[in-house]
């Protein structure tokens, strides 16, 4: 009997340093999950504010073109604000 209780004994020693050590590896596992999921959420983050600044500078470019080309040649800003309104009057009718 006493070699049973000592191969038991030896037995749950050896399953509860498993189970430790699992218990272990699945925190770190966990702990490095995070750490990506928020490195990714920041990089996503600064890609969402870089986009919105090139976006506001290139609406503010062309606004500033557009404004320009109006005061500058009226005459050609007005030809080319009818044939885009032609041709998308047209889209709506067929040939």
């Amino acid at each position: 009997m006493p070699e049973t209780r000592s191969q038991n004994s030896d037995f749950t020693r050896a399953f509860s340093d498993a189970k430790n050590h699992a218990s272990k590896v699945a925190g770190a596992a966990s702990d490095a999950a995070q750490d990506v999921y928020g490195q990714a959420r920041d990089s996503a983050g600064k890609v969402a504010d870089a986009t919105t600044d090139a976006a506001r500078g290139t609406a503010d470019s062309f606004e500033q073109a557009l404004r320009n080309m109006v005061e500058n040649q009226p005459y050609t800003a007005v030809a080319i604000a009818l044939g885009i309104g032609w041709l998308l009057g047209r889209t709506h009718r067929p040939f």
